[in-house]
C-alpha cells in the first residue's frame, strides 16, 4: 500500500488526478466521433454502387422489349408465352432465346417507349438458345454489345427484362462463377455459360446481363427452380458468333454422322493396350438407316474413340467435333469392336433442321 508522508505530498496527488479528469472529459469520444464519417462512407458507397447501376440500366432500358409470341405446339395446340429481348442493331434485329420463339406463329415486341412492332423470326438455333428476330420502324437506341472474354467473378451484373409480364424491371447481383456448361432443349451442351446471382424469373429470358458500363456482356437464358441465386446466362461472344450465322443463313449448320450413343467407361485393359487418351468413350447404341455412320460401316456396339484426331470421352465431346467444318468432309472415326481398335472413313452430312 502507499503511504503518503505529508499534507503536501496528498495535495500534489489529488491535484494530478483533477487534472487527469478533467482533460479526460475534454478529449472528444472516438467511438461517437468517428460514426457519422463512417456512416458518410457507407453512404458513399451505396451512392456509387446505385449510381453504377442506374447510369448502366439507362444506357440499355430502351432498347430492351417484352416479346410477346403464339406458338403451336408439336401436337398442333397453339398457346401464347413471352419473354425479353433487346435491340443490337439500328435496323431491327433483336436477339432473344430460342424458347421464347420457336415455332412460334405470331411475334410482336413492345419497347419501354410504348409501341409495340411486329416481329419477324430470323432464324432460332435450340442447340446455344439462341434466336434472331427483326423489327421494323423501332427508334430505341440499340443495346451495346461488350465482351465475355474479360469477365471477372465478383464484378457487377445487371439484369434487365419483363419477368412474369412486368416490363423493364431490373435485378442486380454478381458474377457468380465463369465457364459453366448447361444443357440445352436439343440435349446439347451449351458452354462458356455465365452464373450469375442476378435474380432471374420466367419472362427474363432472352434479355440482357450486362456489367457496370451499361454493355451487354451476356444473354439471360434460365434459373434452376427451387434454388436461390443460381441464373444463367449465355456469353455475349458466344451470342455474336451465333446471331451473325443466323442473320446470314437463318440457322446454324452442324454436321451429322447418324447414330444414338451414351457415354460409358473404358475397361482399364483396352485403354492402356490401344494407348487412348481419355478412359470412356461413345458406345453406339443404334445406327439410322442411310447415315454417314451407316456408309461408314459403324455398328450397333462399337465403341466411338477418336473422330478426326480428337480424343473422345464421351457424348459431348463428339458433339464439339461436329461443326459446320465436317460437313462433306472425309474423316477418319475409331471405334473398339469387341477388343481390337479399326479406324473408319466417314463424310459426316449436314445435320436436318430441328423440329
Amino acid at each position: 500500500m502507499l503511504r503518503l508522508r505529508s499534507r503536501a505530498g496528498l495535495d500534489t496527488l489529488l491535484s494530478a488526478a483533477a487534472q487527469m479528469y478533467l482533460a479526460r472529459e475534454d478529449t472528444p469520444n472516438h467511438s461517437q466521433a468517428s460514426s457519422p464519417a463512417v456512416d458518410t462512407h457507407e453512404a458513399g458507397i451505396l451512392d456509387s454502387y446505385s449510381q453504377a447501376v442506374t447510369a448502366a440500366v439507362e444506357r440499355v432500358s430502351p432498347a430492351v422489349g417484352h416479346v410477346m409470341v403464339r406458338q403451336r405446339s408439336r401436337s398442333g395446340q397453339e398457346r401464347r408465352g413471352s419473354g425479353s429481348g433487346f435491340l443490337f442493331t439500328p435496323d431491327g434485329f433483336v436477339l432473344t432465346n430460342s424458347h421464347v420463339v420457336h415455332r412460334a406463329t405470331d411475334i410482336s415486341v413492345t419497347f419501354p417507349d410504348g409501341f409495340s412492332h411486329q416481329a419477324d423470326l430470323v432464324g432460332d438455333d435450340p442447340d446455344t438458345d439462341l434466336a434472331v428476330i427483326r423489327v421494323s420502324g423501332v427508334t430505341a437506341i440499340p443495346a451495346m454489345l461488350g465482351s465475355s472474354q474479360p469477365l471477372r467473378v465478383g464484378q457487377l451484373a445487371i439484369a434487365v427484362g419483363n419477368p412474369l409480364g412486368f416490363q423493364a424491371t431490373v435485378t442486380a447481383g454478381v458474377i457468380s462463377a465463369l465457364g459453366r456448361t448447361m444443357r440445352s432443349q436439343s440435349g446439347r451442351l451449351i458452354e462458356g455459360v455465365i452464373q450469375t446471382d442476378a435474380a432471374l424469373n420466367p419472362g427474363n429470358s432472352g434479355g440482357p446481363l450486362v456489367d457496370s458500363r451499361g454493355l451487354v456482356i451476356a444473354v439471360n437464358t434460365a434459373a434452376i427452380v427451387g434454388a436461390q441465386g443460381l441464373c444463367f446466362s449465355i456469353g455475349i461472344d458466344t451470342a455474336k458468333f451465333v446471331a451473325a450465322r443466323l442473320i446470314r443463313d437463318g440457322r446454324i449448320e452442324r454436321a451429322y454422322i447418324g447414330v444414338v450413343g451414351q457415354t460409358v467407361p473404358i475397361h482399364r485393359r483396352l485403354v492402356l493396350y490401344h494407348s487412348l487418351r481419355a478412359d470412356s468413350g461413345v458406345l453406339v447404341q443404334s445406327v439410322e438407316p442411310g447415315s454417314p455412320a451407316e456408309r461408314a460401316r459403324v455398328r450397333t456396339g462399337d465403341l466411338i474413340v477418336e473422330f478426326s484426331g480428337h480424343s473422345i470421352d464421351g457424348v459431348d465431346s463428339l458433339h464439339r467435333v461436329l461443326t459446320d467444318q465436317q460437313i462433306g468432309t472425309r474423316t477418319s472415326v475409331a471405334v473398339i469392336r469387341g477388343t481390337a481398335k479399326e479406324l473408319l472413313e466417314i463424310d459426316p452430312d449436314r445435320r436436318p433442321a430441328l423440329g
